[in-house]
């Protein structure tokens, strides 16, 4: 009976440190800080965008939503190095839509209507709808 006991011991401790959180972070959650990040990067390479009478403004589809389609859509001007930016939108838009297939996320599913139009407005390119 004591060996019996002993045994439960050693199995009861192995089965507490193999489910014992070690401070590491997940998968997911690394996953999701790069998403932050990216958008991050995106975010303040378009805070400087700029417009006036020598630059046109745009919008470009960001995100990806489980069931298709954009989460939102970005507004900026050709004052930066647009190619970067279509880069960086389209690389994080694949690794979405890649997250959300590996981690089963649900969205919504409502569309996300692009703006009818972009203006230059006190420097700034503003989405009208």
């Amino acid at each position: 009976m004591k060996r019996f006991l002993s045994i439960l011991l050693v199995i009861f401790c192995f089965i507490t440190i193999y489910n014992c959180d070690n401070g590491t972070i997940s998968d997911k959650e690394k996953d999701q800080q790069e998403l932050i990040d990216l958008q991050k990067s995106i975010e303040d390479l378009i805070a400087t965008s700029v417009c006036n009478e020598n630059t046109e403004c745009k919008f470009i589809g960001f995100g990806s939503k489980s069931c298709g389609g954009y989460k939102s859509y970005l507004i900026y001007s050709n004052s930066i190095n647009v190619s970067e930016l279509e880069d960086m939108v389209e690389t994080y838009n694949n690794k979405e839509s890649a997250f959300n297939n590996k981690y089963r996320i649900i969205s919504d599913c409502t569309m996300v209507m692009p703006p009818s139009s972009v203006i230059c407005e006190n420097n700034t390119c503003v989405a009208v709808y």
